[in-house]
């Protein structure tokens, strides 16, 4: 027996997160943190763990190598029972690591290296969509989804499937590509998560509702602009949702949108409205940003039952 599963294409990566960096050296070498942290990351890894915790089976579809950082990640995977069958880890490869320095605030800055820039072709081979509920490309406008080729490929075959597509953004760090650039894949996407500075990168509008419609001329059904302390706000062609953000204390917003979006999709592949996926993917974004790191937050579906 098949059972159904949301698959979530894209990055798995080791991030080192470094709290309360001091630029000032304490030596002619060395500098002065809070702390650091090994964590395993990444959009892809950080949707599927959350989507397990949440009760649901998720499939990874990701590129690693065969070192040292490939293990913390894989070994993530396993301890949460996420499918594992197409993550790739040919010889030779570099895992992508991530240096994420994070301030008093939450808000992060990162450094990442040519490793990101993998050989990932999801396109090649789409059997990891039988039996999927859902398709999630984890990072639209970064590898591999910065190829419109590749988009439109995964993006048409889940809707010849019959499978709805979501799809988080990021700003890019390589090609880098327009809305136009996408304009025949987007109809085919339900739902798009990009956060306020991603919106406005993309769109060139300074107001998230105005962000909102831009996505919407492009045919995408329904479009969420997270707003951080501002909570975020759902806009498709017959209602506007706003949401306040919860009021947690925010240790590390490392994930939070990984987070939000796993939660959302949860809760649309098991036919819920748009209302109550919208808090229950702002409620799982808030407990997310508690502790340090993107998957440590988030125990259970009833933690968040238990906030909202």
């Amino acid at each position: 027996m098949t059972f159904p599963v949301i698959v979530c294409v894209g990055a798995a990566i080791v991030d080192c997160i470094i709290k309360d960096f001091n630029p000032e050296p304490i030596s002619a070498t060395g500098f002065f943190a809070g702390s650091s942290d090994l964590m395993p990351g990444g959009e892809a890894l950080n949707q599927a763990v959350t989507l397990q915790k949440l009760g649901k089976k998720a499939r990874i579809v990701c590129y690693t190598g065969q070192d040292g950082a490939a293990d913390i990640l894989l070994n993530e995977l396993h301890r949460f029972e996420v499918d594992t069958t197409f993550a790739l880890h040919p010889e030779g490869a570099k895992t992508p690591v991530t240096v994420m320095f994070v301030d008093e605030t939450g808000d992060r800055k990162s450094i990442t290296t040519t490793a990101h820039r993998y050989n990932f072709h999801p396109e090649r081979d789409m059997s990891y969509l039988d039996g999927a509920q859902a398709l999630s490309l984890c990072s639209l406008f970064r590898a591999p989804f910065n190829d419109p080729d590749v988009v439109y490929a995964l993006c048409s075959e889940a809707s010849r499937r019959g499978i709805p597509v979501y799809a988080d953004t990021k700003l890019p760090n390589a090609n880098r590509l327009t809305l136009h650039d996408l304009r025949a894949s987007l109809p085919l996407i339900d739902t798009i998560f990009p956060n306020e500075k991603e919106a406005a990168f993309y769109t060139g509008k300074t107001e998230p509702e105005e962000m909102a419609d831009v996505f919407l001329s492009y045919g995408i059904k329904h479009v969420i602009i997270k707003l951080g302390a501002d909570g975020c706000l759902l806009k498709n062609a017959a209602d506007t949702i706003r949401l306040p953000a919860l009021p947690e204390q925010t240790i590390d917003a490392t994930g939070a949108g990984d987070n939000f979006a796993a939660a959302f999709i949860c809760m649309r592949t098991e036919g819920k409205g748009l209302p109550d996926a919208l808090r229950f993917a702002n409620a799982c974004a808030a407990i997310s940003t508690t502790t340090t790191g993107a998957t440590t937050g988030v125990k259970s579906r009833g933690q968040i039952e238990a906030l909202l």
